[in-house]
């Protein structure tokens, strides 16, 4: 596989105590990581081939499905079902629905460990908040769909990171007044503001979207 090749990939924004002093859940890549290494980033990854077999317990909202469709030919549940993946390996944290299909799905590798709590991914769990492709010349280039899931939505405790895989070290919850300490990443930046900008009720209509397939950087809203 071309490593340059842009792959699909979903990442998740975890938000907790929105009304007070808000939070959300990040973690540091490994200093020898060939993408981004040392940042802190969000829970996520490229999207796998077996993350389309999965079945939702719900789908995503009208108008969150259409606006992954947009400028995609990747299906929306697709991209639901690999964001809740990248989630419960990456941090241990579950969100999805109870669902009685579960127990007897056959879940193929990689999904097993989810597959067996008996729950299925929710699409209304997820708002997509952003989407960006990496500009060429990186290592690894993705086009990311960043999704924001309320902590309250969470499945089990949101400090018990005991089942999370070791990809991300350093798992924890950054008041978004101090995340500026942080070594991250530029686009983890710029969506860190439009989530604040849609705390405090500021952000423009539509879905954020950095276009870097080529040399020509485009930002539209989808």
């Amino acid at each position: 596989m071309d490593k340059t090749a842009i792959r699909d990939a979903a990442t998740v924004i975890v938000l907790r105590d929105a009304a007070t002093r808000p939070r959300v859940l990040m973690g540091q890549r490994g200093r020898d990581a060939a993408f981004m290494p040392s940042k802190f980033v969000f829970p996520g990854g490229a999207v796998d081939a077996v993350d389309a077999t999965i079945p939702l317990a719900a789908p995503p909202a009208a108008t969150c499905a259409a606006a992954l469709a947009n400028q995609s030919a990747l299906p929306p549940d697709t991209l639901i079902a690999a964001a809740t993946r990248e989630l419960w390996e990456e941090t241990g944290l579950l969100i999805g629905a109870p669902d009685a299909r579960a127990a007897a799905f056959p879940a193929p590798q990689g999904w097993r460990g989810y597959i067996a709590t008996g729950h299925l991914p929710d699409g209304t769990d997820a708002t997509f908040l952003f989407r960006a492709i990496t500009p060429p010349g990186r290592p690894r280039r993705f086009d990311a769909r960043f999704f924001l899931v309320e902590a309250e939505a969470l499945r089990n405790d949101p400090d018990d990171f005991s089942r999370a895989e070791e990809e991300l070290g350093h798992l924890q919850w950054v008041p978004l007044d101090a995340v500026r300490g942080y070594d991250m990443p530029f686009i983890t930046e710029v969506v860190l503001a439009e989530l604040s900008a849609r705390l405090q009720g500021t952000a423009a209509p539509g879905v954020p979207f950095f276009d870097n397939r080529d040399e020509v950087s485009r930002f539209t809203r989808l």
